[in-house]
C-alpha cells in the first residue's frame, strides 16, 4: 500500500476544497491516490483539526441572468472559475449559481475554442492527447448505460456530420469517436480490463483504429474513407466483446454478492436469537435470586411458595434491576395483570400496622430477642397498647422477630451413689403455696469459645423466682454450697423450705448436707436418672438457654464478660421479664402483694 507525505496530503485535501468536494477530480488532477475514499478520510481528519469538524455546504443562491445578459466581469469570472477547478461545468454552475451549463460552454468556447467543453450526450472536440479532462463536465454515475449499438450510431453519424460541416473534408475520425469507449460500456474501462483498455478507451477512436490499421489517422481537411469507417466498427466490436465479459463478470459477482448477503442475514438472525435467550436467561437468574431474598435460602425457597403479594413485589425488583417492562415479566413470576396493580396500589397505601409493628420490634429488642409473641404480648397491655395475641403472632412471625431455639447436650453431674439418698418428698409437685415453702435447684453447664461457664441457682416454687444463684468456671462443691448459703440468707426467722435437686455429687457431699441441717433445710431428691422428678429446674434452664444462650454468637467474648452477662440475664429474669401467668415480673408482683419492699 503506497504512503503519501502529510504535504501530499494536505495538497490534496486543499484541491478537494477548491474542486467542490469532488474526490473522482482530485484524483484526475493529482494522479493519487488510488482510491477516492481516501481523499475523504484525509479530509475528514483535516477538516477535524482545522475546523473542529466537516463544516456543511451552503449552496449559493440563483443569480437570474440580466435582461440584457450577464456583464463581461461575470462573464470572465465563470470562465476563470471552469478553468481553474478542474474544468467541470456544472461545479462551476453549482458554485457560482449562473449561467446555465449550454451558457457556461459557449462562454468558454468563446474564450478559448481549444478548450471547447462538450454538450451533456455529445462527442468532445479535440480532447489533449492522454487526458480526459475534456468529459468532466458530465457525470458518468447519472446517465443510463448506453448500448454498442447506441455507440456505433453516434460515431457515424458524428463522423457524417463533421464532413458535412469541412465540405466533405470532414475533421478526423477522432471526432467521430472521442468519446472513450470505457464509459460508453458503462464502466471506466481501466478498471475492466486493465492497462491495455484502458489505453484504447483513454484515447480518441481515431488514433485507436489509425494505430490498428498501420496507417495514421485521419488529419483536419482529409475525407473519412470506407476503410478508417470499417476499422473504428472493428474496434469498436472489440470493446462490445470486452464489455460483455466484463458485464458476465459483473453478473457473477452479483450472484455471489446476493449468496454472501442471504448468508449475513442468517447469522444476524441466528446472534438476535442468541441474545434473546441470553436476556431470558438472565431474568430467570433474577426472578430466582429475587426469590430468595423473599423466602431465604431454605429448600422452600421456591416460587411457587410465593404469595401474590410476594409475586408482586418480585415483579418490581426484577423490572428494576433488568431493565424489563413490568407487564412482560407479570406471566413469567406468575400474577395476573389485575392482582399485581392491586397489591401495587395496597403498597402505595399507609401502612396500618407499621407503629404497631414498631412497637413490637422495640419490645422484642429489649427483652434482648428472647421474647415469644405471649410475652411481647403481655408487654404491649402493660404499655397501654390493646391488641390481639395472633395479631402480634402474625406480625413477630412475618418479620422474622423469633427468639432462637436450639436443644443442647446437657451437663449431667451424677457420679454414683455417694450416700444415702433422701425421699422424694416433692413428688413432681411443684405448687407451693407462699415463698420459701419449696425450692428446687440444679447445674448447668455453657460451652463458648473461650471455655466453659456453670451457673447453678435456686428457684422458688411458689413463683419461680431465681433466690440465689452462683456462677464459675468449674462444678465444684464451692459452687453449689456458695449458693445455698446465699438462700439461706435469705430466709425469714421460721422459714424452713423443702430443698429439691437431682441425684448429683453436689448435693450429697457432707458440705452440702451440713447446710441443710444448720438451716433447717428438709432435703428432698429425684429417682436415678428421672429428669421429670426435676421438672421445675429443667424448665427454667430451658427458657434460660433460649433467651440467653441459644443461636447466639458467643465468638470473642471472654469467660469474664460471658459470666458479667449471664448474672446480668439472671438479674433481668427476677426483676423485668415479664412472666405470661401474672402479665408482670416476679419482683413487681411480689411488691403489689407486700411480700416485698
Amino acid at each position: 500500500m503506497a504512503s503519501y507525505t502529510r504535504e501530499q496530503r494536505l495538497r490534496a485535501c486543499e484541491l478537494y476544497e477548491r474542486l467542490d468536494r469532488s474526490a473522482t477530480a482530485v484524483v484526475r488532477e493529482l494522479g493519487y491516490p488510488a482510491s477516492r475514499h481516501s481523499v475523504r478520510a484525509w479530509y475528514r481528519r483535516y477538516a477535524l483539526e482545522r475546523y473542529g469538524g466537516v463544516p456543511g455546504r451552503v449552496a449559493p443562491a440563483r443569480v437570474p441572468a440580466p435582461a440584457g445578459g450577464y456583464p463581461e466581469g461575470l462573464r470572465r469570472a465563470a470562465v476563470e472559475h471552469f478553468l481553474t477547478h478542474g474544468r467541470c461545468v456544472q461545479r462551476t454552475c453549482r458554485c457560482l449559481g449562473y449561467p446555465s451549463p449550454g451558457t457556461l460552454r459557449k462562454w468558454v468556447d468563446r474564450a478559448d475554442p481549444s478548450r471547447r467543453v462538450p454538450a451533456a450526450g455529445g462527442v468532445p472536440v479535440a480532447p489533449a492527447a492522454g487526458s480526459v479532462r475534456g468529459l468532466e463536465g458530465r457525470d458518468p454515475g447519472g446517465l443510463e448505460e448506453p448500448t454498442m449499438d447506441d455507440v456505433t450510431g453516434r460515431a457515424v453519424r458524428a463522423g457524417a456530420a463533421d464532413a458535412a460541416r469541412t465540405g466533405g473534408a470532414g475533421g478526423p475520425a477522432a471526432k467521430a469517436a472521442g468519446k472513450p469507449a470505457g464509459k460508453a460500456a458503462g464502466k471506466p474501462a481501466a478498471k475492466a480490463a486493465g492497462k491495455t483498455a484502458a489505453k484504447a478507451a483513454g484515447k480518441p477512436a481515431g488514433k485507436a483504429a489509425g494505430k490498428a490499421s498501420g496507417k495514421p489517422a485521419a488529419r483536419a481537411g482529409e475525407a473519412v474513407s470506407a476503410a478508417d469507417v470499417e476499422e473504428l466498427l472493428r474496434v469498436i466490436a472489440s470493446l462490445r466483446e470486452q464489455a460483455d465479459s466484463l458485464r458476465r463478470e459483473a453478473d457473477e459477482l452479483r450472484g455471489e454478492t446476493e449468496s454472501l448477503r442471504d448468508e449475513a442475514e442468517s447469522l444476524r438472525g441466528k446472534a438476535r436469537e442468541r441474545c434473546r435467550e441470553l436476556r431470558d436467561l438472565e431474568i430467570d437468574l433474577e426472578i430466582r435470586r429475587g426469590t430468595i431474598e423473599l423466602l431465604g435460602k431454605e429448600p422452600g425457597a421456591d416460587p411457587d411458595n410465593l404469595s401474590n403479594r410476594e409475586r408482586s413485589l418480585l415483579a418490581d425488583r426484577v423490572a428494576e434491576r433488568t431493565g424489563e417492562p413490568v407487564g412482560s415479566l407479570l406471566a413469567r413470576v406468575g400474577v395476573a395483570r389485575s392482582t399485581y396493580y392491586y397489591h401495587r396500589r395496597v403498597r402505595e397505601l399507609p401502612d396500618r400496622d407499621g407503629p404497631l409493628l414498631d412497637e413490637i420490634r422495640d419490645v422484642f429488642e429489649a427483652s434482648g430477642r428472647r421474647y415469644g409473641y405471649r410475652r411481647v404480648w403481655a408487654a404491649l397491655r402493660l404499655r397501654g397498647t390493646v391488641v390481639s395475641a395472633r395479631r402480634v403472632m402474625r406480625l413477630m412471625t412475618g418479620n422474622g422477630l423469633v427468639p432462637p431455639f436450639k436443644s443442647s447436650r446437657r451437663y449431667s453431674s451424677y457420679k454414683g451413689e455417694l450416700s444415702d439418698a433422701p425421699a422424694n418428698i416433692v413428688n413432681r409437685d411443684f405448687h407451693a403455696d407462699a415463698p420459701n415453702r419449696l425450692w428446687v435447684t440444679d447445674i448447668t453447664e455453657f460451652s463458648i469459645p473461650a471455655g466453659k461457664v456453670y451457673l447453678s441457682p435456686v428457684i422458688d416454687c411458689y413463683d419461680g423466682m431465681p433466690v440465689a444463684w452462683t456462677i464459675g468456671t468449674s462444678p465444684n462443691s464451692s459452687l453449689s454450697n456458695g449458693m445455698l448459703r446465699k438462700a439461706c440468707a435469705a430466709l425469714k426467722p421460721g422459714e424452713r423450705p423443702v430443698i429439691h435437686s437431682d441425684r448429683g455429687c453436689h448435693y450429697r457431699w457432707d458440705g452440702w448436707i451440713s447446710i441443710c441441717e444448720e438451716n433447717g433445710l428438709v432435703r428432698s431428691m429425684s429417682a436415678k436418672g428421672c429428669s421429670p422428678d426435676n421438672a421445675a429446674a429443667e424448665g427454667f434452664f430451658g427458657r434460660l438457654k433460649q433467651e440467653f444462650f441459644h443461636k447466639r454468637s458467643f465468638a470473642g467474648v471472654s469467660l469474664r464478660e460471658f459470666i458479667r452477662r449471664l448474672d446480668e440475664y439472671m438479674t433481668w429474669y427476677r426483676d423485668e421479664r415479664i412472666k405470661t401467668e401474672f402479665g408482670t415480673s416476679i419482683t413487681a408482683r411480689r411488691r403489689e402483694l407486700g411480700l416485698m419492699a
